[in-house]
């Protein structure tokens, strides 16, 4: 069970004091099932804790950096950027998968690169953290997690740079359909030619104009990005 962690601490940017924190972070219920010690912890309570935490610390960066936001923009913002889609990238990001403590079965079926399993880690972490030296290192771990997220929000319209990305990470944390875009019309002689597509998600369909298809399909998702956070 013993293993070398100093490195991926240094990844994370925090070193801690009591280890079996860190070592039930890392431990998930497939390979705590399998471990000979019966009184072996997994990390579901810790991801139950952990989201707790990155919802608060979230919630008040926003909070605090778009004070002229409404209640539902925010919360959607929120959304966005605590998605399962984002969070495994963050785990990603530490090598998480490459540490964390798998079952045979669960190590066999790919687990390490699992979107649901690394976002829970994060979670979980985020909670050893908080656990190991209270709220403030695990706020910076939070804000160095999110920083360049948090950056790339538009805070006048609550758009992103990548709208097409964006609108597909909105539609993965909410549990719908990926955006479907469709060409509806092309306008216009071939060498200043226009396109017009539509984008569905959800019930949501709007359009967008461009000089290329990709153009189009931005401002589509655009539009798509700025109804959703109106309505």
């Amino acid at each position: 069970m013993q293993r070398d962690l100093s490195s991926f601490e240094d990844r994370l940017g925090y070193r801690f004091e009591r280890r079996d924190l860190l070592t039930r972070a890392l431990s998930h219920k497939s390979y705590s099932h399998e471990a000979r010690n019966e009184e072996a912890l997994d990390n579901e309570t810790f991801e139950f804790l952990g989201d707790s935490v990155l919802g608060f610390v979230i919630g008040d960066i926003l909070f605090k950096q778009f004070p002229a936001l409404d209640e539902g923009a925010l919360s959607k913002m929120k959304a966005y950027l605590v998605s399962a889609t984002s969070l495994a990238e963050k785990a990603r990001s530490y090598g998480m998968g490459e540490v964390i403590y798998l079952g045979v079965g669960e190590e066999k079926s790919g687990g390490r690169k699992k979107e649901s399993l690394l976002a829970n880690l994060f979670e979980a972490m985020i909670a050893a953290v908080y656990l190991d030296g209270g709220i403030e290192p695990a706020r910076a771990l939070i804000e160095r997690s999110f920083a360049k997220d948090i950056e790339s929000i538009d805070a006048e319209d609550l758009l992103f740079k990548d709208y097409k990305t964006a609108l597909q990470e909105l539609a993965q944390g909410q549990g719908l359909q990926l955006p479907e875009y469709s060409v509806v019309q092309e306008v216009g002689p071939d060498h200043e030619k226009r396109f017009i597509v539509e984008v569905k998600v959800g019930s949501l369909v709007t359009r967008g104009e461009g000089s290329s298809k990709k153009e189009a399909q931005q401002q589509a998702a655009k539009q798509a990005l700025r109804d959703y956070a109106t309505g």
